[in-house]
């Protein structure tokens, strides 16, 4: 059984959505300290000046340890409306916009309290859309413990799984050593950023996986687990 474990994210972008998408279980690591200036809270979309950030503004008091789980939303701040706006007008003539328009107003025009709910909520929309079918599960509701890359072992420990699949930069930080101990073979994500048609100009990489749902529709999953390494597109009308 392949795990991979990632802290939950506001509207990822591709490379998480690949990992999860060649995992068995996905673990939201929401029960660790939050720290700002991070992809807990925001994410980037193309618009027709360039990219720009959405970011939902929090309620953080800047000590450490407060956990992800327990971030609340600072909704003094109208980000719902002017993050549903942005959207619209950087993709409403996307190719496959309307197919998702009522799904995502959906999502804004909830009221969103908890960063972790919202952030996991986006991130079950995509999943879907994309037809990735990969379980998720919150570390929160788990009895694992530990620090770091314990409690990553200990998580895995607890979840069956015989391989970890870790993002490339674990290459940095991982003890290879402790995860045999333990019984579990260690794999780095190897993620090649598909190149496929956006609007607005030159191909810009690395943005929320809203991009190239809304640019390619159901062409997306196709297109992002390529397994030739080679250039998918899908074509804009």
């Amino acid at each position: 059984m392949i795990i991979s474990i990632h802290q939950p994210q506001y509207l990822p972008w591709l490379g998480l959505i690949e990992r999860i998408a060649r995992s068995d279980i996905f673990v939201l690591l929401d029960n660790v300290p939050y720290s700002k200036n991070y992809f807990y809270n925001r994410n980037r979309i193309k618009t027709a000046n360039g990219w720009i950030w959405l970011t939902i503004p929090v309620l953080f008091s800047g000590k450490y340890g407060q956990l992800i789980k327990d971030i609340r939303i600072d909704n003094k701040v109208k980000w719902r409306e002017d993050h549903w706006k942005s959207i619209y007008f950087a993709y409403k003539k996307a190719p496959s916009f309307e197919s998702y328009q009522k799904l995502f107003e959906e999502y804004y025009s909830r009221d969103w309290e908890s960063l972790a709910e919202a952030g996991i909520e986006s991130m079950r929309i995509l999943l879907e859309q994309y037809g990735i079918k990969t379980r998720l599960v919150r570390a929160s509701e788990l009895s694992a413990q530990g620090q770091k890359e314990e409690l990553l072992i200990n998580i895995c420990r607890e979840l069956g799984a015989d391989e970890y699949l870790s993002g490339p930069d674990g290459r940095n930080y991982l003890n290879l050593e402790e995860w045999e101990s333990a019984g579990i073979n260690v794999e780095f994500q190897e993620f090649r950023h598909p190149l496929y048609s956006q609007l607005q100009g030159e191909f810009i990489p690395q943005m929320s996986a809203l991009d190239l749902l809304f640019n390619c529709g159901e062409k997306s999953c196709p297109i992002l687990l390529d397994e030739k390494g080679e250039k998918v597109e899908c074509v804009l009308k």
